[in-house]
């Protein structure tokens, strides 16, 4: 088939590699070049790397409720648009252009986890799978119908794990609503709107760890957090990000909410329920580094109880 592709981050990316050899993609919208990581300068998205690297023109508009920007998407003349977290909202002149409507994988078991944020959601809500949906695009936020859908077990991943999963999961149903369309066979199934929960973004500071919480709590957000939307608090008077940890089973070793200890060379935080072991952190201004190298440098950590709180 004859398809636009529309999206920006690595998920998306991931997809649009396994949909060149497929289809003819006329060409790839994607958000424009911004900073980001550490640096300073502007950089090109990971769909926009992949596209130019198959040759594919790339079109990234600010808006497309431009009448020239539709009219150019129009004389592209696509049988369907593929859209992947592309990060714009699709006006009705551009959800009507192509003959088959635009499809849009969608990170989540819908109509759970609507909006911007869904693996992110469900790893804090506990959920014990996550998945991603072939939703027919309306003016609606992620309302719907869909006609194939993907799950994996969501128990102890991490965020980046299951968005890695979930891409390549997304491009194998993608691959299949393609054809079903192509068939002219497709089974829609309209959402339940009883069962709708919506995953609004992530907002600054939400992920960092706190005592008062339990560490089922401060382990998920551990999970779901990420660069964007770090997990982050305060050992022993040393602010840091905490990269990976897991709760201890059965609590032991026991620690009050907010005391912190380093003891056969594993550093715990108590929590206001249960204990959460620190595994991974990155300390301010240094480097990623093993928990126990870092509370090798933290003296209240070494033979006695020390504190910890909320960045």
């Amino acid at each position: 088939m004859r398809i636009v592709f529309m999206g920006t981050p690595q998920f998306a990316a991931d997809i649009l590699e396994q949909l060149i050899p497929q289809h003819e993609i006329a060409a790839v919208y994607t958000r424009p070049d911004a900073v980001r990581g550490r640096g300073k300068q502007l950089a090109a998205s990971p769909v926009k790397m992949v596209a130019e690297a198959a040759g594919i023109p790339v079109r990234c508009p600010r808006t497309l409720r431009d009448a020239d920007e539709q009219a150019a998407l129009a004389a592209l003349e696509p049988e369907v648009i593929c859209v992947a977290a592309y990060g714009a909202i699709l006006p009705k002149e551009v959800l009507d252009i192509p003959a088959h409507g635009c499809l849009n994988v969608h990170g989540s078991l819908l109509p759970r986890w609507r909006g911007a944020a869904p693996i992110e959601r469900a790893i804090l809500a506990g959920d014990a799978e996550v998945g991603v949906c072939i939703m027919a695009m309306e003016e609606g936020l992620d309302t719907g119908d869909f006609c194939v859908c993907r799950s994996i077990p969501a128990e102890g991943a991490t965020a980046a794990q299951l968005t890695a999963d979930l891409a390549d999961l997304g491009a194998s149903a993608l691959l299949v609503a393609l054809n079903q369309v192509q068939a002219g066979h497709v089974n829609w199934v309209a959402q339940n709107e009883d069962e709708v929960t919506y995953a609004e973004k992530i907002a600054k500071g939400e992920l960092n760890l706190d005592p008062a919480v339990s560490a089922v709590v401060n382990d998920r957000r551990v999970r779901a957090s990420g660069a964007a939307h770090p997990a982050r608090c305060v050992i022993a008077g040393r602010p840091v990000t905490v990269l990976s940890g897991r709760v201890v089973a059965g609590g032991t070793p026991a620690l009050a909410e907010g005391r912190a200890v380093l003891a056969a060379g594993k550093v715990y935080l108590g929590c206001a329920e249960g204990v959460l072991e620190v595994i991974e952190v990155k300390p301010d201004g240094k480097r990623a580094m093993e928990a126990s190298a870092f509370a090798a440098g933290v003296p209240a950590l070494r033979g006695e109880e020390g504190t910890w709180s909320c960045a």
